[in-house]
């Protein structure tokens, strides 16, 4: 990732921009009553309130100090939770995760928001809330330190957010979501008071299995090996069960109204944002 890579991220602005919007409406906004910048409304002066705020113009028609009252919105946070367990560093998938990852924290300091970038494996490691480049270019230093590792707890992981996370906040969840099921479908529920997105990324042969003959596979996260011929009718079995599986996640993400996206490392990855911000045109 360089500046020429998050220069070109300034197309898609609208991205984030839209979902920002969206979370501040309604029950997603978080106002209160104070010296913010959208004036609100009027009420009577009273003594020690500052006379900077008194509408001058009021008083000329009125003959009655008034104070103009104003919202103060609280900023919505940007979280990143992005999967850096062993099996996202088969291929360039966690290469890829980073990039999209990256890509939302930018365009979140782009809308003059803060962002949070956290890994998971078996345990949340959140990251900072913070905002301005000098934040996100430390944030990109960090991932390019960090190497996937070990096992997937994203149900445990998915808990720990919740408990962390003291507002509502737009919360992009980034992983292959190869885990039980049972545990990403409990996770989506649990993540859903966010305005939420999923980001899966797969390898090219995790997603065709695009094997024939003899092979030896080994999971990354647990080391175990299986020899097996890769014929035409495993091949359709491994694909139906993918597909199975996909679909139970994506089940799960229109019940509470969350999106989801789904890309292999062979797409470009402007390409895969394009994609993320003509689906930003139909939340307008």
């Amino acid at each position: 990732m360089d500046t020429e890579f998050l220069r070109e991220l300034d197309r898609f602005t609208l991205l984030v921009k839209k979902r920002v919007s969206t979370a501040y409406t309604g029950a997603r906004r978080s106002v209160k009553v104070g010296r913010g910048i959208s004036p609100v409304g009027y009420r009577e002066y009273r003594k020690g309130d500052d006379f900077k705020f008194v509408d001058w113009k009021v008083y000329g028609r009125r003959e009655k100090l008034y104070v103009r009252e104003h919202e103060e919105e609280r900023s919505l946070v940007v979280h990143l939770l992005l999967d850096t367990s062993a099996s996202m560093g088969y291929g360039d998938k966690f290469k890829f995760a980073t990039m999209l990852a990256a890509g939302f924290s930018y365009m979140a300091i782009q809308e003059n928001e803060k962002f949070s970038l956290s890994t998971f494996g078996e345990m949340l490691e959140p990251g900072e809330t913070k905002g301005g480049r000098r934040n996100l270019f430390h944030a990109i230093e960090d991932l390019d330190r960090t190497a996937p590792k070990g096992g997937t707890d994203i149900k445990r992981v998915s808990e720990q957010f919740t408990l962390m996370a003291r507002s509502t906040s737009l919360v992009v969840l980034i992983s292959d979501f190869l885990d039980e099921i049972e545990d990403l479908v409990a996770s989506i529920y649990k993540l859903s008071a966010h305005d939420l997105i999923l980001i899966q990324v797969l390898d090219p042969s995790e997603a065709k299995l695009d094997f024939e003959g003899d092979a030896r596979f080994i999971d990354l996260e647990t080391n175990e090996a299986v020899i097996t011929s890769v014929s035409p009718r495993l091949k359709d079995e491994y694909l139906g069960k993918l597909e199975e599986h996909n679909n139970r996640i994506a089940e799960a993400c229109n019940r509470v109204g969350a999106d989801l996206f789904s890309f292999t490392t062979d797409k470009p990855i402007f390409d895969a944002f394009s994609e993320l911000n003509s689906r930003a045109q139909v939340w307008r």
